[in-house]
């Protein structure tokens, strides 16, 4: 499991996001991705990525007397376990949470972006519900909720399959203790 700090940096955040549930793709591809981010800084962030053992190379071939190098992600390194999110402090808590709100805003720019985006016909969702649960019950339905998310990880790429990119939030209105 890899801490944080490594995973929650608004560009590597970015780069996994990238890489999950699609076939690997060399750092060239990656720009072509998200031409935002600049080449050095590309570069770097995916060789931190791999030497932590979050990216793995797929495949390696020769390209004008260098070697690209095709990668994807090791999804069992790609979390941050529950462990190192109870030592996270709430200012660690913030950064995150903004890092995660910031990708998702770009998410939805850059598809936003391209000419036939028509968020009604491709089956956009974005809502917000209030529910009154236990302990008990929160935890059984964010359980219920990744076990459908994660269940149809890994569906084969198809004609008739698009990537979508499911993000699960869940805030309390109030800490425990309050009322």
């Amino acid at each position: 499991m890899a801490t944080a700090d490594l995973l929650l940096h608004p560009v590597r955040m970015r780069i996994l996001q990238a890489l999950f549930e699609t076939d690997p793709l060399t750092t060239a591809q990656l720009r072509e991705r998200l031409p935002d981010i600049a080449p050095a800084t590309m570069y770097r962030h995916v060789a931190v990525l791999a030497e932590s053992g979050v990216l793995e190379v797929a495949d390696e071939r020769r390209v004008r007397g260098t070697v690209e190098r095709s990668y994807r992600v090791r999804k069992e390194a790609a979390t941050v376990d529950q462990d190192a999110r109870a030592t996270m402090t709430r200012e660690d808590h913030q950064r995150s949470y903004s890092t995660f709100a910031a990708s998702l805003m770009g998410d939805f720019d850059r598809y936003l972006a391209h000419a036939d985006a028509d968020p009604h016909v491709d089956g956009v969702v974005y809502q917000q519900a209030a529910v009154w649960l236990t302990d008990e019950e929160h935890a059984a339905m964010v359980a219920e909720i990744q076990h459908a998310v994660m269940s149809r990880t890994g569906g084969a790429r198809d004609g008739a399959r698009r990537r979508r990119v499911v993000s699960l939030v869940v805030v309390p209105d109030e800490p425990k203790g309050s009322s």
